[in-house]
């Protein structure tokens, strides 16, 4: 059994608690998740099945689109609803809709983003959050990342009562990203502390959340034995690569990791440095132009047959 499954991750459940579940109901221990999304974040998680697991990394380029919430008014250990009150701002007054657009606006295009102490990121080959829960400080290493479009849904509701304000947003950007990380600097460019209230990842890996499969779907279709109908072929991770049709002498070679030139797939001097190798619909593997080599070489071998 190889390909991909998009799954609906539901709240309360890590990814990883994702991709057992997924073992126990397809009696495979081949299984792997594309973007960890955590506990309390549902939406699209791409699952790969068999030999699609080796597209895993190749899934996780495309972009993520998200749609949740801000909350002004208090911010968390955390950066979201799971974390401890660290501050409080009673906002006497609403913030305008022109402020929130604009302090989004400034969290867009390539953007220098600080990951939160509660995250897997590693330092020194432990992870953050295990120095959190140990209180120890710890330097939290810059990323680079990308910020498509950041924008306000709807109008924003203000709590006049617990002076707090809340905002809808959706979220398109880079792997890589932190969220709940982006939901506080809105809050930071206000000079008000902020939480992100809610999330949903409706895309990821060219999955929609409206194509999601849920647990109970998954189930149903073992015990009618159709659960083909619910997988997408592991070349759906790779549509955004050239493809080239191996003749059976040049899938012979391929398969045994051979170097090949670029007249062996009639390549010209400008052509795309990484093709998808099929034989007979099926991919085979990756091939990569080495400038040193002046040739392609293997990059991922698949061969599925």
């Amino acid at each position: 059994m190889d390909g991909i499954i998009p799954l609906y991750k539901p709240r309360g459940m890590t990814s990883f608690d994702c991709v057992a579940k997924m073992r126990g109901i397809l009696h495979q221990k081949k299984i792997g998740h594309s973007g960890t999304l955590d506990p309390n974040v549902d939406g699209v998680l791409p699952i790969c099945v068999g030999k699609a697991t080796k597209v895993v990394n190749y899934l996780m380029t495309s972009g993520k689109v998200y749609t949740g919430s801000i909350t002004f008014g208090f911010s968390t250990t955390t950066e979201d609803l799971d974390g401890e009150v660290v501050k409080k701002k009673f906002l006497k007054e609403p913030l305008t809709d022109d402020q929130i657009d604009q302090a989004m606006s400034e969290l867009t295009g390539e953007i220098i983003q600080i990951p939160p102490i509660y995250s897997a990121i590693k330092v020194n080959g432990k992870k953050l959050y295990e120095y959190a829960r140990q209180g120890i400080d710890v330097k939290r290493p810059e990323r680079k990342i990308t910020v498509q479009a950041f924008k306000r849904q709807g109008k924003s509701i203000f709590n006049s009562t617990d002076g707090t304000q809340m905002v809808n947003f959706e979220v398109q950007c880079s792997k890589g990203t932190y969220v709940r990380t982006l939901a506080v600097d809105v809050g930071k460019n206000l000079g008000i502390p902020a939480v992100m209230s809610k999330l949903t990842r409706v895309e990821s890996g060219g999955f929609k959340l409206s194509e999601t499969v849920t647990f109970a779907q998954l189930e149903l279709a073992v015990k009618h034995e159709i659960v083909d109908t619910l997988m997408y072929p592991l070349d759906y991770a790779l549509k955004m690569y050239p493809h080239f049709s191996l003749d059976e002498d040049l899938n012979r070679r391929v398969q045994n990791g051979a170097i090949l030139q670029r007249s062996n797939f009639k390549q010209p001097k400008n052509a795309a440095p990484v093709l998808v190798l099929t034989f007979k619909n099926r991919v085979q593997a990756l091939y990569q132009y080495d400038e040193q080599r002046v040739a392609y070489r293997p990059l991922t071998m698949l061969l599925v047959n």
